[in-house]
């Protein structure tokens, strides 16, 4: 994958959401199971890009972010911003609307 081009601020993380394939979309039979047949559940992707973190209350310390670039997580479904860079979309998502890292 090449660099990706955005830097987030404070506690917000670039994502790339998976793929049909990536997200299991495809048995391992390789059977496509429909959209109908999904329920809407929380987004998958990849963190792509991680900021600083947030300052603390008192604004002397900085609160690292706890995901890292590369982890695969699961996003809140409307907890993020859609960005396109060079025909690739991503997700910008503020650390709060990220539920859980996979793997």
């Amino acid at each position: 994958m090449s660099e990706v081009h955005i830097k987030p601020l404070a506690d917000r993380v670039v994502v790339r959401p998976l793929t049909e394939e990536e997200a299991g979309s495809v048995s391992a039979s390789g059977i496509i199971i429909p959209d109908s047949a999904k329920k809407e559940v929380a987004g998958e992707g990849v963190v792509v890009a991680v900021g600083a973190g947030k300052w603390d209350e008192d604004g002397e310390k900085r609160i690292p972010v706890e995901v890292s670039v590369g982890d695969r997580v699961v996003y809140s479904k409307y907890g993020y911003d859609e960005v396109k860079v060079d025909d690739t979309e991503y997700y910008i998502v503020g650390e709060q609307s990220i539920l859980a890292v996979i793997g």
